[in-house]
């Protein structure tokens, strides 16, 4: 029972000599209030609807613009048999599963091993499905950077990072910024709510754990009015972010591969800036050491900064995987975003192999087929010089005779 009020005690959340009634003397609506987070649910609730009708109906004919088209796929043939196991054991049996389907289905293994990689590529995400995630995340980090730069450039602190500490923490928070943080923890929370039905990635952990400590960081530094320092961490972030989609959005359009791999180089130098020079630089030194010339550390100081670090960790191994991109970039090898859906590059090699060898089948049999007709004319015609040489061999004897 002890426990919540424990919880808020001032002296986790607040500086060393800073009280909770020291927050009083701000008006109510510029004070940060935890019961205030409570209008991120139905935020929530409200962009993932949004997201919906614009998957519905915006998505799709800007797709057509940009030539964006689903591939066309051989579906699996029924059968109850597999596709009871595929769904409730395994979309890759092993090869002793397949020998045991092979007994319970009749089939030969090269139509079972077929009709599972056909299966699977009837639940890949289709590039119209990329295309309408991709585009409604640009358009939120677009309208996010745009409208979060258009309330900072004014603000002191955005230029100069100790304003974020002066008067710590009696600083009256701004309805646009209050309606920044509030929007940007609706979206986060609506990304939690989506991650289920969403295009599964390779990093998949790190884009839940990524979703939790910004929801978490943002959560704690709007309870703690941090709000000057968060606010230039959103903007931060939503800087790269608006290339690396607006990249994937001409990425799963025909033609307009020179446009992507320019917005691809343009966003790895941004990312690799703002998260590895500037986030370290300027953010953390800002929240680590100036902060310290204001106030001395207390718990309050270290979560934040420790959420700060976990998201640094992240950049960093984003970072390895656009590097990786680059260097195939440069040796011409960039085919797709390394955070692509996790069977898809295996199932394309996989798809490829597969229409290859069925390519392979019917040259076969058609090669037999030549192959027979040839051996056939080239039997006959054996036989024919045979019969010729036979038939001169003994008309050259009775001439000889005679």
């Amino acid at each position: 029972m002890d426990l919540l009020p424990d919880v808020w005690r001032q002296d986790y959340w607040l500086p060393p000599g800073v009280i909770w009634t020291d927050m009083e003397q701000l008006a109510d609506s510029e004070r940060p209030r935890p019961q205030d987070l409570l209008i991120t649910l139905p935020l929530a609730l409200g962009f993932v609807a949004l997201r919906c009708a614009f998957e519905r109906f915006l998505a799709p004919p800007m797709g057509r613009c940009l030539g964006v088209k689903n591939r066309l796929q051989v579906t699996a043939a029924p059968s109850p048999q597999l596709e009871s196991f595929y769904t409730q054991s395994s979309k890759q049996p092993t090869q002793s599963e397949v020998v045991s389907l092979m007994q319970s289905c009749g089939k030969t293994q090269r139509q079972i091993e077929t009709w599972f990689r056909l299966r699977r590529n009837q639940d890949r995400p289709g590039q119209t499905k990329k295309f309408a995630e991709a585009a409604w995340r640009f358009f939120f980090y677009l309208t996010a950077f745009v409208a979060g730069l258009a309330c900072l450039m004014d603000r002191s602190w955005f230029w100069d990072h100790r304003d974020c500490w002066r008067q710590y923490p009696v600083q009256p928070m701004e309805r646009a910024h209050f309606w920044y943080y509030m929007l940007e923890l609706g979206f986060y929370g609506s990304l939690l709510l989506r991650i289920s039905v969403d295009i599964k990635r390779k990093d998949f952990k790190e884009q839940v754990i990524h979703h939790l400590a910004t929801i978490f960081l943002l959560s704690f530094s709007y309870c703690a009015n941090y709000i000057r320092i968060g606010t230039l961490v959103m903007l931060l972030h939503d800087s790269s972010d608006i290339l690396l989609e607006s990249a994937k959005m001409f990425n799963y359009g025909a033609g307009w591969r020179k446009t992507c791999d320019s917005l691809f180089v343009v966003f790895a130098v941004v990312f690799l800036v703002t998260r590895l020079v500037i986030f370290p630089t300027k953010i953390l030194r800002t929240t680590l050491l100036l902060s310290m010339e204001v106030f001395q550390p207390f718990p309050g100081y270290y979560f934040f900064n420790i959420l700060l670090m976990v998201l640094q960790v992240l950049h960093v191994f984003w970072a390895g995987l656009i590097l990786r991109m680059v260097y195939k970039f440069l040796k011409g090898k960039l085919e797709k975003d390394e955070r692509s859906d996790e069977e898809s590059g295996a199932e394309e090699e996989e798809e490829e192999k597969g229409d290859e060898s069925i390519d392979q089948d019917c040259y076969w049999e058609k090669s037999k087929e030549t192959l027979n007709s040839k051996l056939s004319m080239l039997t006959n015609s054996c036989v024919l010089n045979n019969l010729t040489n036979h038939r001169s061999s003994v008309a050259n004897r009775i001439r000889k005779a005679q």
